[in-house]
C-alpha cells in the first residue's frame, strides 16, 4: 500500500460512512477526461481537515445522512490540466452538464476556476448529503461542479439568515424552499465543525486554520 504524505489521512480511514465519488478519477466532469494526478478514486485530507469532517459526518449521521465526496486534496498537476483545458476555447463537450450558460472563456475571468486552487493545501472538500431513507443524494437543486451563480450558497435566499426569498428574481434557474434548506442543512453542519463555505460553490468548503495555509501540495492521490 502507497505511503500517505506526513500530515495527511486517506479520508475513508477516518470517516468510514462517507460515500467516495472521486469525478476527476472519472470522465464524468467539466473537462470530460480523468484529470492529471488522480492515479485512484480516493480521497485524501489533510489529518485535522479529516478529523473536522468526522465530527460533521456523525452529526449528519444522526439526522439520517451520510456525507458524499466527489473531491478532497487536489494536486497542483490537476489544477494545470484545468488550466491547458481552459485555454483550448475549442474544447466545449461538457457545457451542456457544467457550463450550460457561460461561455468557456469566462470561467476564468468569474473565478470558477484558479490557478492555485485551495484544495492543493489539502484541507478542502467538495460534498454533498446523501439521504439514506431515500437512497439517493439529496436535491440541492444543482449539480456539483455546475458553473454559474445558480450555485451560489446565496441563490434565491440569504445563507446568513437561512431566509429563502424565492424565485422571482431568478426566474431563470430558480431553486425551491426545500432544495435551499438542503443547501443550507449541509452549510449549518460544516460550518459548526470549523470549515468556512466559498462563496461561488455550495458543496465547497475549507477549514478554518487549515494546517498549511501556504503550501500547495503535487504528490499525487493514490
Amino acid at each position: 500500500m502507497d505511503t500517505v504524505p506526513e500530515g495527511f489521512v486517506r479520508l475513508a480511514e477516518v470517516v468510514p460512512d462517507a460515500i467516495l465519488e472521486i469525478r476527476y478519477y472519472s470522465t464524468y466532469n467539466f473537462v470530460g477526461d480523468r484529470i492529471d494526478g488522480y492515479e485512484r478514486p480516493t480521497a485524501l485530507l489533510t489529518a485535522e481537515a479529516a478529523h473536522s469532517l468526522k465530527a460533521a459526518s456523525d452529526n449528519m449521521m444522526v439526522q439520517g445522512y451520510r456525507l458524499k465526496i466527489y473531491d478532497a486534496y487536489r494536486p497542483q498537476r490537476a489544477v494545470a490540466h484545468f488550466m491547458k483545458w481552459a485555454d483550448d476555447l475549442s474544447d466545449t463537450r461538457m457545457k451542456p452538464f457544467f457550463y450550460p450558460n457561460l461561455d468557456k472563456s469566462a470561467l476564468f475571468k468569474r473565478g470558477y476556476l484558479v490557478a492555485k486552487s485551495g484544495h492543493s493545501r489539502g484541507s478542502t472538500v467538495d460534498l454533498t448529503l446523501f439521504d439514506m431513507t431515500t437512497g439517493k443524494e439529496v436535491d440541492m437543486g444543482g449539480a456539483f461542479d455546475r458553473f454559474g451563480a445558480e450555485s451560489h450558497p446565496d441563490w434565491c435566499g440569504n445563507p446568513e439568515t437561512g431566509e429563502y426569498t424565492g424565485g422571482t428574481k431568478h426566474q431563470d434557474g430558480a431553486i425551491s424552499a426545500e432544495q435551499f434548506h438542503n443547501r443550507m442543512t449541509l452549510r449549518a453542519a460544516m460550518m459548526h465543525h470549523g470549515f468556512q463555505p466559498l462563496k461561488e460553490e455550495w458543496w465547497h468548503f475549507t477549514l478554518a486554520g487549515e494546517p498549511y495555509p501556504e503550501t500547495y501540495f503535487d504528490f499525487p492521490v493514490k
